[in-house]
């Protein structure tokens, strides 16, 4: 079956002062999501990026330059992916449709390439 993984961008609308409780509240959220994603049949994986961490390699083979990054300050960041066996795209975004990420960025959808 295929997989396809769905990036999930912060847009920068998630609350910075949030308390340890509402916190909780919104993964368990998430974890729910997961939990009916695979109640219905459908595998899936899911990872919290860490916040502020991360290099980038740009240049040759060999010769890379890198540089920190990406930052949270930046317009739009990762802050994690799910990756998730469905039959097609079409069934990927119906299963995104109540994805509680959608309350904080965006998720894009890509087809993982069977090596």
């Amino acid at each position: 079956m295929p997989r396809f993984i769905m990036l999930l961008h912060d847009s920068g609308t998630f609350p910075p002062d949030l308390s340890p409780d509402q916190i909780q509240a919104i993964i368990e959220r998430y974890v729910a999501w997961k939990q009916k994603v695979q109640a219905n049949g459908r595998a899936v994986d899911g990872h919290k990026l860490a916040d502020g961490t991360g290099r980038v390699l740009r240049g040759a083979v060999g010769h890379p330059k890198v540089i920190d990054g990406p930052y949270a300050e930046a317009r739009e960041v990762i802050g994690g992916l799910f990756i998730v066996e469905a039959a097609h795209f079409e069934e990927v975004v119906e299963l995104s449709r109540d994805c509680p990420h959608l309350d904080f960025g965006t998720i894009e959808i890509r087809e993982v390439e069977p090596t």
